[in-house]
């Protein structure tokens, strides 16, 4: 059984006061929960004041973003080398940054490689919009983001994915549990193809999409989604902790 793996998606949400607040609310409860991988996201500004809140705990760190170059001049950036050594994790290819940034495939390819090269887990997210999945071209779209996301990456064994269609993000109209683990299903599938069953059956692969404490019971009793990526309801220390209560208990459950 692959570790259920919850992380918190902040975006563009909390100051560093409101970030080392939220920490203190749920840092006790998240530690008392075991059998799952917790991970939380803040704004860069907060990623040292959370770094020092979680010393010593089991709660892991991931950034929102990285950039491919080590150095140089490229205003506004953050490099891997920055990340190294605070984060664990890093969420690339987020569809917010394929929107509003044009991130494309090739420079998300490059972002991991970056990632990997200095030892962080990239976080990588993909998903079809409303017009494509009502298209019925969902399967077309997921293959190619993550081909093209994946192109030239050689080592993925530290690698999760998050499948987030993109219809289903902040909107509050999630995909249902059966839908979205047939595409995580074909999402395992392209990577046996690629890489191998071995590593395809140890990838833990997300669901994200409006996730709450009342629906993420459905996606986790799903046997290919291994946890979520969550957004708006990461913000809230209450559901947040439920999220991930409620995911241990699941897939302790199915292991009996």
């Amino acid at each position: 059984m692959r570790i259920p793996l919850i992380a918190g998606n902040w975006k563009m949400n909390t100051t560093v006061e409101e970030a080392t607040s939220l920490v203190k609310q749920m840092l006790d409860d998240l530690e008392k929960i075991g059998d799952v991988e917790k991970v939380v996201c803040p704004p860069f500004i907060s990623l040292v004041p959370v770094q020092n809140l979680l010393k010593g705990t089991d709660v892991l760190l991931g950034a929102q973003n990285v950039f491919y170059e080590e150095k140089g001049a490229f205003t506004g950036e953050i490099s891997p080398i920055m990340l190294s050594g605070i984060c664990q994790y890093v969420i690339i290819g987020h569809s917010e940054r394929r929107q509003y940034f044009k991130e494309n495939g090739e420079m998300i390819s490059k972002k991991v490689s970056a990632a990997l090269r200095h030892n962080l887990h990239p976080i990588l997210c993909i998903g079809e919009n409303l017009t494509d999945y009502e298209s019925g071209n969902t399967r077309e779209v997921v293959t190619d983001q993550l081909l093209s996301s994946l192109s030239g990456v050689n080592r993925v064994d530290s690698i999760t994915i998050a499948y987030e269609p993109v219809w289903a993000i902040g909107t509050g109209k999630a995909a249902n549990g059966k839908e979205a683990n047939e595409t995580i299903k074909l999402i395992r599938s392209l990577i046996e193809d690629k890489y191998g069953k071995s590593v395809a059956s140890n990838m833990r692969i997300l669901y994200g999409g409006s996730v709450t404490s009342s629906n993420i019971s459905e996606f986790v009793s799903q046997v290919e989604i291994d946890g979520a990526l969550v957004g708006g309801a990461s913000l809230k220390a209450r559901e947040f902790v439920e999220i991930v209560k409620q995911t241990a208990e699941i897939k302790r459950d199915l292991l009996q």
